[in-house]
C-alpha cells in the first residue's frame, strides 16, 4: 500500500489524451477494462487498510453517554479522503507501465 500512498495521480478530475490511453492495446475497451479491475483492486486495498487502522483507535461501548469523536480516527479518515480516487491511480499506473497485462485470446 505504501506506493500507492506516493502515488502522483492526480487529486482532482484530468482529461487524458485517449491515444495515450489505448496504446498498449490497441482498443480503447479492452484498456479502460483493464483499468477498472486494478481499480477495483487498488480500492479493496485502500478499504481494508483504512478499515485495519480505524479498528485500531475503536472504543466499544454500550453506554450512551460514553460515545465521543475519536480524534485519531478522524485523522486517518480525513487522511484517505484526502488520497487520490482508486480509479485516478489506476490509470496513472497504466500510463506508466505499471500494470501488467495480457489478452488471454492473443496469447496462448
Amino acid at each position: 500500500m505504501s506506493d500507492l500512498r506516493n502515488s502522483n495521480a492526480p487529486v482532482s478530475t484530468v482529461t487524458y489524451n485517449r491515444n495515450e490511453i489505448d496504446t498498449p492495446t490497441e482498443n480503447i475497451y479492452e484498456a479502460i477494462s483493464v483499468v477498472a479491475k486494478r481499480a477495483n483492486q487498488i480500492n479493496a486495498e485502500v478499504k481494508k487498510e483504512l478499515i485495519e487502522k480505524l479498528e485500531e483507535f475503536a472504543t466499544y461501548t454500550d453506554s450512551l453517554e460514553e460515545i465521543f469523536e475519536n480524534k485519531e480516527q478522524i485523522e486517518v479518515s480525513k487522511f484517505y479522503e484526502k488520497l487520490p480516487k482508486p480509479h485516478a491511480m489506476a490509470i496513472q499506473e497504466w500510463l506508466e507501465d505499471k500494470i501488467y497485462y495480457r489478452n488471454t485470446e492473443k496469447q496462448p
